[in-house]
């Protein structure tokens, strides 16, 4: 009996760009019965990054920024696994999984690589220990229970002396994120320590760390300059021109010299691709793949890249198309169209887009935002910052429990409960020596009362 042979293509990565790619195909190539598709990615949940920040501020339930792979996906198969290597030449990726970390080797055709970025903290000394990232669910959790606990700590009589390095936050880089970030952990702590007896607003301190001359250099100089304005009537320090040079116990050391005594910095100053690509036989930039403009991988066919960790040509500009979700997004509608070209035939195109725009809250219903050349400030930026996010959420599920969230928070304000994950206390003993020890006690109070 003569078996087909499968088409196997392989999705590296869930985040904007793997994941649209997979819904794209889950809708057409993912129908032919000779074509097996798999997504594989570390977590089982797409994570709408934009928002993580408004879950490290309480703004947002921590699940509504977060899809289940497996209810976006009716025909693509889902692999819930780390990639650790790629073989070129072999055709096949070696993936691993569960509590033991078992291990795969899974073959294919075709492999998209949207592996993404990662956190890269250049060697400076302390922050791989100490310092606090923005890039995972887990992050956002860790950076709100730390800022929980910070609170609680400083609000003890004991503390009252080192008070200002507990109630100090810092966060290093001044783009999209770090400006973000700073702002929702300004309105988190301004709103959160009216609860706290032994405190006040004055005992605050907010800064922010940026190499640049300005912070938001994306969005220009006019814009940058009124975020730094508008962040600065919040009281939240604005260093420009300043780097973070390392982080002891005692707090954030500064290229000038200047040491912040605080218990938190969050960095946001510094991703790099991948480290998986790293190994790979193709011809890289910095970490990143080079692709052409189908986004195929030169001289390596059926292996094609997309997202954070690929070099896109530009031939508008003639440099290359910026990491963005809003990229990413449309790289994955296009790669899907060249993959279904590629397997059954058919013309590819190229990619090709110009960004629409870009928007950054501010804190306190004020944003920054250039749409289509046009700058917008105030609330109105807030305002289509959350439209325009809230559209591209997938699910109306999610889309309504957002929205439900953010009427709530105008109404009830900011939640101050820590997510711990310790188990609940547990003992192991007999139940006679359980009653014995209640009756030792049950003796001892009523003789304290003779």
């Amino acid at each position: 009996m003569c078996v087909s042979h499968k088409t196997k293509i392989l999705i590296l990565g869930g985040g904007f760009a793997g994941l649209h790619a997979a819904m794209h195909l889950d809708d057409t190539l993912a129908r032919d019965p000779s074509v097996e598709i798999t997504l594989v990615n570390r977590d089982n949940f797409f994570l709408f990054t934009p928002m993580l920040h408004e879950v490290a501020a309480s703004d947002l339930d921590l699940t509504n920024i977060v899809n289940p792979v497996r209810q976006l996906l009716r025909r693509v198969s889902f692999f819930a696994g780390e990639v650790e290597s790629i073989d070129l030449e072999g055709k096949q990726v070696k993936v691993s999984h569960g509590f033991d970390h078992h291990h795969h080797d899974l073959p294919y055709d075709h492999v998209v690589i949207g592996l993404g970025s990662i956190t890269n903290f250049f060697n400076l000394p302390g922050l791989a220990d100490r310092a606090f990232t923005m890039k995972s669910l887990g992050d956002a959790i860790h950076v709100r229970n730390h800022l929980i606990a910070l609170l609680e700590e400083a609000d003890t009589e004991c503390c009252v002396d080192i008070r200002g390095p507990l109630l100090t936050f810092v966060v290093a880089g001044g783009g999209f994120a770090g400006v973000e970030t700073v702002a929702a952990i300004n309105d988190f702590v301004q709103h959160a320590v009216r609860f706290y007896g032994n405190l006040c607003k004055e005992m605050l301190r907010v800064v922010l760390v940026h190499p640049g001359p300005v912070i938001l250099p994306e969005l220009g100089d006019q814009l940058g300059e009124y975020a730094q304005k508008e962040l600065a009537k919040k009281n939240v320090e604005i260093r420009v021109k300043t780097r973070v040079s390392g982080l002891t116990e005692r707090g954030v050391e500064l290229s000038t010299g200047e040491m912040i005594e605080t218990r938190a910095l969050i960095w946001t100053a510094g991703t790099s691709p991948n480290p998986v690509l790293l190994n790979l036989p193709c011809e890289k930039d910095r970490g990143r793949l080079k692709v052409n403009e189908n986004l195929q991988v030169p001289n390596w066919p059926g292996v094609w890249a997309l997202g954070d960790c690929a070099l896109i040509p530009d031939s508008k500009t003639g440099n290359y198309h910026p990491p963005t979700a809003q990229h990413a997004l449309r790289e994955g509608k296009v790669l899907a169209h060249n993959l279904m070209a590629s397997v059954e035939g058919g013309v590819m195109k190229p990619f090709s887009f110009s960004t629409i725009g870009q928007l950054a809250a501010i804190g306190q219903r004020a944003g920054v935002a250039r749409i289509f050349g046009v700058n917008f400030s105030g609330f109105i930026a807030w305002w289509l910052w959350r439209t325009i996010y809230l559209s591209k959420l997938p699910r109306f599920e999610k889309k309504l429990r957002v929205a439900l969230d953010w009427t709530l928070d105008l109404i009830f304000g900011k939640d101050l409960v820590q997510f711990q994950t310790f188990r609940a206390p547990t003992i192991s003993m007999k139940e006679e020596a359980i009653a014995k020890q209640a009756d030792t006690k049950s003796n001892a109070v009523s003789g304290s009362w003779r």
